[in-house]
């Protein structure tokens, strides 16, 4: 659940420091007030919500509806209408996957030192979809493409955790949200891994960083744990074209069978 903000309607009609319209921030913040575990939502809740008064509210859900963005129900609550199902698919048909994975690769990359990869399941194995090499000289070395054990090694561990694998260490894995191994698929390798969801929750692959077992120690590993994670849950929401949660919202990585 959001949390409440204190109404308030005293905003100019723009900012002119960003450029931006005022009225048109609030029509996408109500727009945004839906969720997957939140279809339909009553006046007052979308009021909670955006922090707006409820004549207000209602003047802009009234709006969108004018143009099928918001549909009103028999019970009075809102639901989203079609031309926002239209503006998702259109999202869908041109998205590039590797124009948001690569950002968050790199970005992964300079935060932790070492190279970053994503991986996604090909029947039993696990193929690298992208990688940033890191910056160090002496570095951990998988190629685009190829096709790696998924019961060997963190981010293979990851995907069968979250495709539902039983037993250990898999109910383990769901669990924390992470995984990391050391010397297990290949000796002095270590890497840390976390799972990327698509829409309805559907498992699309793991994150993980990787390098010598020298500079990642199991404390290092631990340690990046949730730096992974915060970038799994980055490309979750992004590939499932959602808005990300404010930080004190659960993560992406939480086990939704």
């Amino acid at each position: 659940m959001k949390p409440a903000k204190k109404p308030s309607d005293d905003a100019p009609d723009s900012d002119t420091s960003t450029g931006s319209v005022t009225a048109v921030t609030r029509a996408l913040r109500l727009l945004e007030c839906f969720g997957m575990d939140d279809p339909q939502l009553t006046l007052a809740e979308m009021s909670r919500r955006t922090g707006m008064h409820k004549t207000t509210t209602l003047r802009l859900a009234r709006t969108l509806a004018a143009e099928s963005y918001l549909v009103q129900k028999e019970d009075g609550s809102w639901r989203l209408g079609r031309a926002a199902g239209w503006l998702g698919a259109c999202y869908q048909a041109v998205f590039d996957v590797h124009e948001v994975v690569e950002p968050v690769l790199r970005a992964l990359t300079v935060q932790s030192g070492e190279s970053a990869s994503f991986y996604v399941r090909e029947g039993q194995q696990r193929q690298c979809l992208a990688r940033v090499d890191g910056p160090q000289t002496i570095r951990h070395h998988v190629r685009v493409g190829v096709g790696l054990p998924l019961n060997l090694g963190a981010p293979g561990r990851v995907i069968l955790a979250f495709s539902g694998e039983p037993g250990e260490p898999y109910e383990s894995i769901r669990r924390r949200g992470f995984h990391l191994s050391l010397g297990e698929r290949e000796p002095e390798v270590s890497s840390v891994s976390a799972p990327v969801f698509g829409l309805h929750w559907r498992l699309l692959g793991s994150v993980c960083i990787s390098g010598p077992t020298a500079r990642l120690p199991e404390a290092r590993l631990m340690e990046l744990a949730q730096t992974v994670m915060s970038a799994a849950n980055e490309l979750s929401y992004a590939i499932a074209g959602t808005r990300r949660p404010s930080p004190a919202g659960g993560p992406a990585a939480t086990w939704h069978p």
